[in-house]
């Protein structure tokens, strides 16, 4: 039978001799079945190679975009005329027409004419004003500021000013009353209105000083200078765009400083040259004074005056103490503008006098004081029954409107000329003091009147001499306003401080604003009404 494919166990015996006999079946036949052979080589064609080329070679295109040619053209026009039949005579006509129109106007134009100076002179519509729909409200509180820390320290608001460019309102903090000598802090406060985010209860600049500043006064073309009167006699002057250190000229301790409280200080253009300045400042202590800068930062006198007391008329209402010793006391005074070298002054005793810089008359020595005297004073008005508060200048310019305005302790205003001694007008306002009275910069028959009972009124002379077209409420609990001012630049705003340490700005209609036709007219009839 044929042998297995798989190889046969090998047996083995041992012989005698010890030798390992091997006995191997049939040959192998594996070698047969398993030879070495070379296949051909099996290949596998690459799809990604051939993808990648097709995405090479392929390209995207839009669609052909279909386009067309088209015009528009506008209908066609033609110009036409219509013409009248001529008529005969038509010029001839015509200039018959116009002859006897002519004529007609030369024979009614002194008639017209005279019709027409008389309607302008008439008072018939006076007062009458055209309304041209709802008319906005007549005064309207547009922020209300005050420093915190100053009213913890229930310090009153006692002076206002708008510096040169009518954006930035300053206030002054003191009391008008009680003031400390030594240890009565105070502060100038300035808001710039145009910030676009006012904080009304942040200053933007806040000035500290050593005593209550009674006065302030914004320098008329520098913007950043502000001088103030403080009641301890010194004047100072701080420059607001120094936030670090503020002060740069002060009049320090000296003979020449004020004896008494700084109730008022102005800055006056200087003899000929109108872009100069000097600062004034006058004090209950009878004495005002011009003051010139040094380098080192002080401020040193250059002319002063002095109120003598016999200069004043006794008053028989006024008692001898108060005669002798306080009516010379300075309390208020303003400078005309048709005349710079004229001032009115108001004092303590009640008085009002006008004065001139051009006086020569020596004042009585005073002990100290580097510079001499001079007695201002040249006329005596009817006084007030007591202390005038403030006094006001017309600042229009004419003779027959050189005119005033004072209040005082008697709650009563004041309208005087300074060519008679006897008032025109006096207005009984209030039980209370008046604190402060000024005229409007743009309309010479308005005025406005800060009182003691917590409001502020506003006068139009044209409406009525007698009563105040407007009464605007600053201040509950008629706590007093004592300060206003006027913006000359912004002439729609008025601002007034009043004794809880507030500082309101109002902004005023076109009522108050916008001069009439003939309203410096109406003035010198009033005006001279009253002085016949």
């Amino acid at each position: 039978a044929p042998s297995s494919p798989r190889a046969s166990p090998v047996s083995t015996a041992t012989g005698g001799a010890g030798r390992r006999l091997r006995h191997r079946g049939p040959p192998p036949i594996a070698a047969a079945m398993f030879a070495d052979e070379t296949a051909p080589g099996a290949a596998v064609p690459s799809l990604w190679r051939s993808a990648r080329n097709s995405r090479c070679e392929a390209s995207c295109q839009t669609g052909a975009v279909p386009t067309a040619e088209a015009a528009g053209q506008s209908r066609s026009s033609r110009d036409a005329a219509v013409q009248t039949e001529r008529i005969v005579g038509t010029a001839r006509a015509a200039r018959g027409a116009d002859g006897g129109l002519g004529a007609f106007l030369r024979r009614v134009e002194r008639i017209v004419t005279e019709e027409l100076s008389r309607s302008r002179e008439s008072r018939a519509f006076h007062g009458f004003h055209v309304s041209c729909g709802d008319r906005s409200p007549a005064v309207l509180c547009l922020h209300t500021l005050s420093y915190p820390e100053a009213q913890e320290q229930h310090l009153q608001v006692t002076g206002v000013s708008w510096n040169a460019t009518g954006s930035v309102v300053a206030c002054s903090y003191g009391r008008m009353n009680d003031g400390d000598w030594s240890t009565e802090k105070s502060y100038v406060c300035t808001w710039n209105l145009d910030r676009r985010r006012l904080d009304p209860q942040r200053p933007d600049l806040v000035v500290d000083a050593a005593s209550s500043v009674m006065c302030l006064a914004f320098h008329p073309s520098q913007p950043s200078l502000i001088a103030g009167g403080l009641f301890s006699g010194e004047v100072v002057v701080w420059d607001t765009s120094k936030t670090e250190d503020p002060l740069v000229w002060q009049t320090g301790m000296t003979d020449d400083t004020h004896t008494d409280p700084v109730y008022q200080v102005l800055w006056l253009p200087e003899g000929e040259h109108r872009n100069h300045v000097q600062l004034l400042s006058a004090s209950t202590d009878g004495k005002i004074l011009l003051w010139r800068e040094e380098g080192d930062g002080r401020l040193a006198v250059a002319e002063g005056f002095a109120l003598v007391a016999q200069q004043i008329p006794r008053s028989t209402q006024m008692k001898k103490l108060v005669w002798g010793e306080a009516a010379v006391g300075v309390t208020s005074l303003s400078f005309s503008h048709l005349d710079p070298r004229v001032f009115i002054v108001g004092v303590e005793g009640g008085s009002l006098l006008k004065c001139s810089t051009a006086a020569v008359t020596p004042a009585p020595r005073r002990t100290g004081g580097s510079a001499p005297l001079r007695a201002p004073a040249e006329l005596a008005f009817s006084p007030h029954a007591g202390p005038v508060y403030s006094v006001s200048c017309s600042p229009f310019h004419r003779q027959e409107l050189n005119l005033f305005l004072s209040c005082g302790t008697d709650g009563q205003v004041h309208l005087n000329s300074v060519l008679q001694t006897q008032p025109l007008i006096s207005l009984q306002l209030s039980t209370k003091y008046l604190f402060c009275v000024r005229w409007s910069p743009v309309r010479p028959l308005v005025f406005a009147v800060a009182s003691g009972e917590g409001d502020v009124q506003l006068f139009d002379l044209e409406k009525s001499s007698q009563k105040p077209a407007v009464h605007i409420k600053q201040a509950a609990d008629e706590c007093p306003v004592y300060c206003l001012e006027f913006n000359t630049k912004q002439t729609q705003l008025l601002a007034a401080g009043d004794a809880a340490g507030t500082l309101k700005v109002w902004q005023l209609s076109s009522d108050f604003t916008e001069q009439g036709l003939r309203e410096m007219k109406r003035l010198e009839q009033l005006a001279s009404e009253l002085t016949d």
